[in-house]
């Protein structure tokens, strides 16, 4: 993740015990600037996660997308999920953002990196003509 949104995710840690609904909006904040940082515009989580799908993302980092957004957006504005009282659940956000951070971050990177370092680039190449792009 970009040293933003680890800053972010730094201080949802920090405020967990005594604001697990204020860690939750950070939360939520972070996967925002997490979504600007892989290539979607940032503003809007729910287009942003309409775009992935659209170009093939896993229907389970959807769902970890979609269970980060609902409910941060629950801890900004009131809905049917209630953070007061629930820490459990603050706590799951933390492990679901890390997973999202993983699978579209982490192991793309290391993938490419992998595939750079092996491939030699006349067969990327003959791979990219192969593939048409």
């Amino acid at each position: 993740m970009d040293e933003d949104i680890k800053e972010i995710y730094q201080e949802a840690a920090t405020i967990f015990v005594d604001s697990p609904k204020g860690a939750t909006a950070l939360l939520r904040l972070a996967l925002q600037k997490l979504l600007k940082q892989v290539g979607k515009s940032g503003k809007n989580i729910n287009n942003d996660i309409k775009e992935l799908v659209a170009e093939g993302l896993s229907p389970k980092i959807q769902q970890a997308l979609d269970i980060l957004r609902v409910v941060g957006n629950n801890a900004v504005h009131p809905g049917q999920i209630n953070l007061d009282d629930n820490s459990e659940i603050a706590t799951k956000l933390f492990s679901i953002l890390n997973f999202i951070a993983d699978e579209v971050i982490t192991k793309p990177r290391e993938l490419d990196q992998l595939y750079s370092g092996i491939i030699p680039d006349e067969t990327q190449e003959h791979i990219k003509q192969r593939d048409g792009k």
